[in-house]
């Protein structure tokens, strides 16, 4: 049975939210949110779906609430000018500046599935402008056949991260594919490839050089994460016929989502 004091302390507490809610009401703003807009024109924008749902059902987003939004990659001070649970419209007031995302595309072997959602958040959260989602040879069997299914999933994940680190922009989630079809694409970037067996070459070093290379532009860079259990030998020769540069991160051994925040940390700490 629930004594007096619970009763008088549940109360309290329920005046305090009150409180707080009035107080953010009144002062008519949710800065600390930003919001990726669907549709966009030079002065409107619109979110829809779950986004405006959870704006005006769960935040009890209104008339005259300020926001930031982001518009075709630019970032708005703006108003909310009309509110319903299937689309929330606001008026783009000021633009705001905003920091673009690293020129880095994360190459995320599939593995196991809630480790790897983690390390996608982590990894938008560090402004990657991209992960591409591979098959390697010892990604497990059963996860490499449902990959495909949930990318749709990841894509909403990393939505949902540049929002809540107010990012201008949503990183590209690419739909899953063989190793050897993404190692085997041009690209102009410096491609680097985390392997254990990597002894002289450190992912700093690769990186200092590459942004000497690049001189007063900045590198764009890919950057390969094995599977558990490493990359078979095959994958590695694979690697170095088609240009990668073998890096470490040092001695120790490290989880697939624990190599890939740790080395996107080295890389953003020396493009930032």
């Amino acid at each position: 049975m629930m004594t007096v004091t619970a009763r008088i302390s549940e109360c309290a507490i329920d005046s305090l939210w009150e409180s707080a809610e009035e107080a953010s009401t009144s002062n008519k703003t949710m800065t600390r949110r930003r919001w990726i807009a669907e549709r966009w024109d030079e002065a409107t924008a619109a979110i829809t779906g779950t986004q405006a749902e959870h704006l005006v059902r769960v935040l009890r987003g209104q008339v005259g609430m300020e926001a930031d939004v982001v518009a075709g990659g630019r970032v708005f001070h703006s108003e909310v000018v009309a509110a319903a649970p299937n689309e929330v419209r606001f008026n783009l007031l000021t633009e705001i500046e905003a920091d673009p995302a690293l020129p880095v595309t994360l190459v995320l072997s599939v593995f196991k599935f809630d480790r790897m959602e983690w390390a996608i958040e982590k990894a938008v959260e560090l402004g990657v402008a991209a992960i591409a989602p591979v098959i390697a040879r010892r990604s497990e069997k059963h996860l490499a056949q449902s990959a495909e299914k949930r990318a749709e999933r990841w894509r909403r994940i990393a939505h949902e991260a540049a929002q809540q680190s107010r990012r201008s922009d949503a990183p590209v989630i690419h739909a899953p594919v063989a190793l050897a079809e993404l190692v085997r694409t041009k690209s102009h970037a410096t491609r680097l490839v985390l392997a254990e067996q990597e002894r002289t070459t450190t992912l700093r070093a690769a990186m200092m050089e590459a942004i000497n290379v690049a001189g007063n532009e900045m590198p764009l860079i890919e950057l390969a994460i094995g599977p558990e259990g490493g990359w078979a030998p095959e994958e590695e020769a694979l690697f170095d016929a088609n240009g990668w540069m073998a890096v470490s991160l040092g001695p120790r051994i490290l989880r697939a989502e624990t190599a890939a925040i740790a080395a996107l940390s080295v890389v953003a700490s020396l493009l930032e």
